[in-house]
């Protein structure tokens, strides 16, 4: 789990545990944290709520929630940030008072850290962009291709029946773009997009990265991850020359819009796992496995 893990799935970590003490105690700081976050308390001040010594607590919460009652609280007052920003076009620093934070300036700091973009990026995510989209076949299942004036934007993948969660998905993204669905004009892209045989050096796709500066870094540094090759978040934040920023590339890899063109299906945990991936494990194995066959081939 990281710091945007939501609260249903907290509490489905927490269901998973043996009834008992421990149970009892992340229940509590679930609720607490919840019903509170807007006076921001600190760990001190939830342990002598539930009486406990504030190293129990931070112990027993992480043991069995995968994240620190910090990085928990952090998440819901993120979440709230973003309802009010999102949905109810909240100035900034309304905003900030509202959840519970003493300016605009600690709001940027929590979505630069978790979001990997400042508050007034994510709210004005696509404005002035004609986006123009289609789905065609692809080795990976149904690709969503999208494009602006100046080339390949987003690039997406589903299953039969998934093109509308598909497409509300990177909609999402930039909800401030217009859309104009155009498959004739985003055919010539999927054609070069998946087969090798149109991969020419001196002819390269033309990619728009759309996103913050710290994403684009983020994303440039994929693209140097050869064919057939894997790299882990810590080397990306080294090569952007931010060695202790991994958790902030890595949301920037799950923010990756161009999937498969940007490879961030190419990243992988500290350890060398898989980790997560947005369009699902199944289709990263796969497309390392088609790499692996196009460089051997």
């Amino acid at each position: 789990m990281n710091a945007n893990t939501s609260l249903a799935e907290i509490q489905g970590a927490c269901d998973a545990t043996p009834d008992g003490t421990d149970y009892e105690t992340v229940r509590q700081v679930i609720e607490l944290i919840t019903d509170n976050f807007r006076d921001q308390p600190s760990l001190e001040t939830i342990a002598a709520r539930l009486g406990l010594s504030p190293t129990q607590l931070q112990k027993t919460f992480t043991r069995w929630a995968g994240l620190s009652p910090k990085a928990f609280l952090q998440a819901v007052t993120l979440d709230h940030a973003k309802r009010l920003l999102g949905h109810h076009d909240m100035p900034l620093l309304e905003t900030a008072m509202e959840v519970g934070l003493s300016g605009p300036g600690r709001l940027h700091d929590l979505f630069v850290t978790h979001e990997a973009m400042s508050p007034g990026e994510w709210k004005g995510r696509g404005t002035g962009l004609t986006i123009r989209y289609g789905f065609h076949p692809s080795p990976f299942g149904t690709a969503l291709v999208m494009i602006t004036e100046r080339g390949l934007a987003g690039l997406a993948f589903n299953d039969a029946g998934g093109d509308a969660a598909s497409f509300d998905d990177m909609a999402g993204r930039w909800p401030n773009a217009a859309y104009l669905e155009d498959r004739e004009a985003t055919a010539s892209y999927a054609a070069r997009i998946f087969d090798p045989h149109l991969w020419c050096q001196d002819q390269p796709l033309r990619v728009v990265l759309i996103g913050t500066d710290f994403q684009v870094r983020v994303w440039e540094s994929l693209l140097k991850i050869p064919l057939g090759k894997a790299v882990t978040y810590s080397h990306i934040a080294g090569d952007i020359g931010q060695p202790t920023a991994s958790r902030a590339v890595g949301a920037a890899v799950g923010a990756n819009p161009i999937s498969f063109v940007v490879p961030c299906h190419r990243a992988l945990g500290k350890s060398g796992a898989l980790t997560g991936y947005h369009w699902g494990l199944t289709r990263k194995r796969a497309m390392l496995g088609w790499e692996a066959g196009q460089s051997r081939g």
